[in-house]
């Protein structure tokens, strides 16, 4: 990075589980990270707008540990920074802010460095960082990403030019994922987990051939997490119950919650979200869409 520099990178939010692909499914989402960087004296991040208010200045920011454990992975020392950080991503409500940090950290390391790390290796990185790779898998890829990471590796297949609706009640207080893991059942009996994981392939199965009401389907017969986190969201039956009225597919938790998206076929949502807004005062209604493009960085000279 020259000294009369800038470098802009971009990372989209993500949706991840869609129901029952827990831990293994992502969708990049219509809400942006972004992250003007130029070199300084110290490292200082600089928040822009009101989702990142209450960011780090420091060293102790997400994105510059993230940034740091990458370089020093392989035996670099990054530059001091000065970083304006901007984001519509809302905080700790399930449509990945952290995980987008994350993957903004590690193009930080990779550009700051000249380490010219294929998306395999960020992959892998992001992957083993955040412990899995839906969220973070799409905000890398965009699209819809289904993966397996695991102690040895991560695969990841990504299927792009996923074209759906998507419309977000996103209630006023957060989530932490620490908590709504709390809830979930440590344990599974093995018929219950045969009959979890078949949902969650069929799942797939429609979302690549489009089925969409039998991807709807499978989304209310997820058995993973959802009947669980129903207690810390309320809104989520009468989202489920509202949204198949109007005109959705299918409805899901976001993530670990508290978001509820519902899912529409392409040209639906904006209706959607008209009806389904005044059922829920105390919540953003956001019509949200697929995400086709992954990370982004941009680079820019100024003249002196």
């Amino acid at each position: 990075m020259k000294e009369d520099g800038m470098l802009r990178i971009v990372v989209p939010a993500s949706t991840a589980n869609l129901g029952p692909g827990f831990d293994s499914i992502g969708l990049a989402v219509s809400r942006y990270l972004t992250l003007e960087v130029r070199l300084a004296d110290e490292w200082k991040f600089v928040p822009r707008s009101s989702e990142v208010a209450a960011i780090p200045a420091g060293m102790d920011n997400l994105i510059y540990q993230v940034a740091a454990q990458v370089a020093q992975t392989y035996g670099c020392t990054l530059p001091c920074c000065f970083v304006d950080v901007y984001s519509n991503i809302p905080f700790t409500r399930g449509l990945g802010s952290s995980a987008a940090a994350v993957v903004a950290g590690i193009e930080l390391a990779n550009e700051l460095a000249g380490l010219s790390l294929s998306l395999e290796q960020k992959m892998r990185f992001a992957s083993c960082y955040e412990g899995h790779p839906d969220n973070v898998g799409a905000s890398l890829y965009g699209g819809l990403v289904i993966g397996s990471h695991r102690r040895e590796e991560t695969d990841v297949v990504h299927v792009p030019d996923v074209q759906l609706d998507l419309v977000a009640v996103i209630p006023s207080y957060e989530l932490e994922t620490e908590k709504a893991r709390s809830v979930l059942p440590q344990m599974m009996a093995r018929e219950d987990a045969v009959e979890a994981s078949a949902v969650s392939n069929v799942l797939v199965a429609a979302l690549l051939t489009k089925r969409w009401e039998l991807a709807g389907k499978m989304m209310s017969c997820d058995l993973f997490h959802q009947p669980y986190r129903k207690e810390l969201v309320p809104q989520l039956s009468l989202v489920e119950k509202l949204a198949m009225q109007y005109g959705a597919f299918g409805v899901a938790l976001s993530g670990a919650g508290p978001t509820i998206l519902a899912f529409a076929e392409p040209g639906k949502g904006m209706e959607l979200k008209e009806k389904l807004a005044p059922y829920f005062p105390d919540c953003a209604v956001e019509w949200l869409t697929v995400e086709q493009k992954g990370s982004q960085v941009y680079k820019m000279s100024f003249e002196k």
